[in-house]
């Protein structure tokens, strides 16, 4: 079932040569315009990375698929620019939406991202300069030019997934300007860190860039180790102002400390030192390699048209082993310990072709989109049981004191149980679209898309040899209504629906008895304004439901039946701020109400339970203020209220407030110092769970300090 790296990269560059080809074709035929025609703005193509202005981001090709100002977007959108990466040292996605409203993050077992959007929990929806990257592990963001983070239902723009939301890292690539930059951080534990980012024009077609991290550090949890590297090379071509294309590969590699945290005891975390690591540091282990080979181009026609093409190979192989805790007795004296290892491989191939078209027709104006995405996605998955031969050839848990839950010395068994997976599976997709953004008047303006997709999964299960098919058409439509009342300010009203196929988000859970079943919906529906105080100062709020139905629960008769259901709902209110307040002030603020609830389910089920990982409220504000010319600082404060550790809702992670402060000095006009620190006041904490024992303690004040050399 597994397709050769080969074939794949021919295919790749096969059907990008087919549409290179194509474009020069397309040019000669469109000699006559229809209606009179506008072309984007002169300026980068839309293949490059948008230049945002400090912590204040203006414009989008992400959400709609087209060139677009955010404010005309209809659906709450959250932009972390290069500034706030750099001004608040952000090296994860979990710190990159500290001041996203409507965003968390739970533990992902110690080995992968796992955010929860408006809650709902995901590990797929991840995209690389919106390309589908769903495998399970740890993102950096040395090659990242900004995140981008949309709320609610896309499947209209992505397909499948994209639930609650998704995130979207927009990727440093080559241009024209000069680039030489080192960054080297040490800090706390032992924390060491270098980046580096070279590159310009070699020609006046021709552009070159890499980029690149290495990193090794230690933590403030007993045993825990992480060790990474990345390199991203790309290349741009650009023989004439209307042709464009970008190469680019990437090598990542992360090896770490697989850490589960810590469990819980009468409905509260355990107490004891944040250090504590439970079960075997030394054989809990997670490690990601990642090999992702990309490819866009963008063709400018005289008639108003544009056409893009996206294309990304992405190899994956990912393994993580964990011995981890389970529950506490009820003295409250011992921890069970279990164990296991999972191994997955991923190859994807991924290709989206646009066609923008910017178009009059008499007083209304147009923007047009219509594409077809193609996708196959190649998976293997390999589990096995921890067995603790020390005390029998087949016992797969422990007991061990909860004074002293560390191990070290016990003798482990992974070996396959008769229940563990062993699978491999194919998807593959097509997809098709159309989009309008239709300028009505001069203060009203229509968005409204339509996708297809045909998503066909063929599942085999390796122990028993049973293979599984489904395929699903899903119809992913797209409705929003924009008002621009005064030139400030924005007001719209926007549907959008998204599914996830029976398969999951990690296309793993196909079974007989899900197989025939409708994939889960999302409905979204949302009401909002974006509003610029001042040219450099924007303000948006959201208020929204999203309903998640057709969600798929055990026959509490008969467990070897699935059955669907209605699910849950989220009800809530974003708010945020960024830019800058006066020229030397700059800021960013958000805040989230989330009312979520599990609406049916059955037999005693969770009905009226609240969704895991999500604070009712949760509040960011991050100041910088320049002193001077050459030196800043900055303060930011956090705050999330009570959230549950799982959703039966036995266990409740405290609210918590955080501190971080940050101060930068510009020694030369070529050198800076600048230094980070977390949680300043040392505050106790528990940031995220993955289940009621699967808890993890925030670290304590911790300090990081970098240099930055540009020559």
């Amino acid at each position: 079932m597994q397709r050769s790296l080969p074939v794949r990269l021919l295919a790749a560059a096969s059907l990008i040569a087919m549409s290179a080809a194509a474009a020069p074709a397309l040019a000669q035929s469109a000699e006559e315009p229809i209606g009179t025609v506008r072309v984007e703005d002169e300026g980068a193509f839309a293949i490059q990375p948008p230049k945002d202005d400090g912590y204040r981001a203006e414009r989008t090709t992400t959400a709609t698929r087209t060139e677009t100002e955010l404010r005309d977007v209809p659906q709450a959108v959250t932009v972390v620019t290069s500034e706030q990466i750099q001004d608040q040292a952000i090296d994860s996605m979990a710190d990159a939406v500290l001041y996203v409203p409507g965003v968390t993050f739970a533990q992902g077992e110690g080995n992968r991202d796992a955010p929860v959007f408006r809650g709902n929990a995901t590990t797929g929806d991840f995209y690389v300069d919106g390309i589908r990257d769903d495998v399970q592990f740890f993102r950096d963001v040395y090659n990242v030019e900004r995140i981008e983070v949309l709320k609610g239902p896309n499947a209209m723009v992505f397909g499948r997934g994209g639930a609650g939301g998704l995130i979207n890292r927009v990727t440093k690539v080559a241009g024209f300007d000069d680039l030489r930059q080192l960054h080297l951080e040490y800090g706390s534990d032992n924390h060491r860190r270098g980046t580096f980012d070279i590159g310009g024009g070699v020609s006046d077609t021709v552009a070159l860039r890499v980029t690149g991290m290495v990193e090794d550090s230690e933590s403030y949890r007993d045993g825990v180790f992480l060790e990474r590297w990345g390199v991203n090379p790309t290349m741009t071509v650009r023989p004439n102002d209307k042709f464009m294309v970008t190469l680019g590969y990437e090598r990542y590699e992360d090896e770490r400390t697989a850490d589960r945290g810590i469990p819980s005891y009468l409905g509260a975390p355990v107490d004891t030192d944040r250090s504590t690591f439970f079960g075997d540091a030394g054989l809990s282990v997670s490690d990601a390699q990642v090999d992702a080979f990309s490819a866009a181009f963008e063709y400018r026609f005289d008639n108003g048209m544009i056409l893009r093409n996206r294309t990304r190979l992405a190899d994956y192989q990912k393994f993580y082993q964990n011995v981890f805790p389970g529950a506490v007795n009820g003295a409250g004296t011992a921890v069970s310990i279990a164990a296991y290892n999972n191994a997955t491989d991923r190859l994807n191939f991924v290709s989206q072709t646009d066609l923008n078209w910017y178009v009059d027709t008499g007083s209304i104006r147009h923007t047009i989109l219509a594409g077809v995405e193609y996708g196959q996605q190649d998976t293997s998955n390999f589990r096995n049981t921890g067995y603790f031969t020390d005390v029998g050839p087949n016992v797969t848990s422990i007991s061990v004191p909860l004074s002293d839950p560390s191990l070290s010395g016990t003798t482990i068994e992974f070996r396959q149980s008769a229940t563990d997976a062993n699978n491999s599976g194919l998807a593959e997709y097509v997809a098709v679209y159309v989009q309008d953004q239709v300028q009505l008047t001069e203060t009203l303006q229509l968005v409204a898309g339509l996708r297809f997709d045909n998503f066909d999964v063929t599942f085999r299960n390796n122990r028993t040899l049973d293979q599984f098919e489904s395929s699903d058409d899903l119809w992913s439509p797209r409705l929003g209504l924009i008002w621009r009342p005064t030139e400030p300010l924005t007001l719209y009203a926007s549907y959008t629906k998204g599914y996830v196929p029976r398969a999951g988000d990690q296309l793993s859970s196909l079974s007989l008895s899900n197989e025939s079943l409708d994939p889960e919906e999302f409905d979204n529906y949302e009401l909002g304004l974006k509003w610029d105080l001042r040219p450099d100062l924007t303000v948006t709020a959201a208020v929204f439901q999203l309903d998640r139905s057709n969600v798929v629960v055990t026959d509490p008769l008969d467990p070897t039946r699935s059955l669907l259901i209605d699910g849950q709902t989220t009800k809530g209110l974003e708010l945020s701020a960024s830019g800058r307040i006066t020229e030397r002030w700059s800021m960013i603020a958000s805040y989230a109400f989330l009312d979520t609830e599990i609406t049916r389910t059955v037999g005693a089920g969770f009905v009226e339970s609240e969704l895991a990982n999500t604070p009712e409220h949760s509040f960011g504000l991050w100041n910088r203020y320049d002193v001077t010319d050459q030196f800043w600082a900055g303060v930011g404060v956090i705050y999330q209220s009570e959230r549950w550790a799982a959703v039966d809702n036995a266990v409740q992670l405290p609210d918590f407030w955080r501190v971080d402060a940050a101060a930068s000095y510009d020694l030369t006009d070529d050198v800076s110092l600048q230094v980070n620190v977390e949680n300043l006041l040392d505050e106790e904490y528990f940031p995220n769970a993955h289940s009621n024992n699967n808890i993890t303690p925030g670290a304590g004040r911790l300090f990081k300090a970098g240099l930055t050399v540009k020559f």
